[in-house]
């Protein structure tokens, strides 16, 4: 989610790709929305969850044995330290805090970021109700 070592204060626009899957995400996105005058999600993953939240349909602890245990061709084991602890529920950025603006597609569409990015620093609210269609 966040490429600094330290997210910084009064920050005009995050744009947040990803869903919440773990504690570290939480954290994370706690303090930009604290610090962030408008958050935008950016990316199906971050507006619906998307692929990330397709393993709510399991139970957490079968997917970690899965994933770390039954498939692991060297040192089978989940981990415990190099790892964030995975949350049970994957969800959007909208589940946990206040989502400003949402910017869908995988990838989203360049002109649509480019569109939200113009209108922002023209200081208008981009309306993005004609800017999604899903498919086109």
């Amino acid at each position: 989610m966040v490429d600094a070592k330290e997210f910084p204060e009064n920050v005009d626009l995050a744009l947040v790709e990803g869903a919440l899957a773990n504690e570290e995400d939480i954290e994370k996105i706690l303090k930009v929305r604290t610090r962030s005058t408008v958050l935008a999600a950016l990316g199906d993953c971050a507006v619906t969850g998307n692929v990330p939240a397709m393993r709510n349909s399991f139970v957490l602890e079968e997917v970690l044995k899965r994933g770390y245990e039954e498939n692991a061709t060297a040192n089978p084991g989940t981990p415990t330290k190099e790892v964030p602890r995975l949350e049970r529920k994957v969800i959007p950025l909208h589940e946990l805090v206040k989502v400003d603006l949402y910017i869908p597609g995988c990838p989203p569409k360049a002109d649509d970021i480019y569109y939200v990015l113009s209108e922002i620093l023209a200081g208008r609210t981009p309306d993005m109700t004609t800017r999604c269609r899903f498919g086109n």
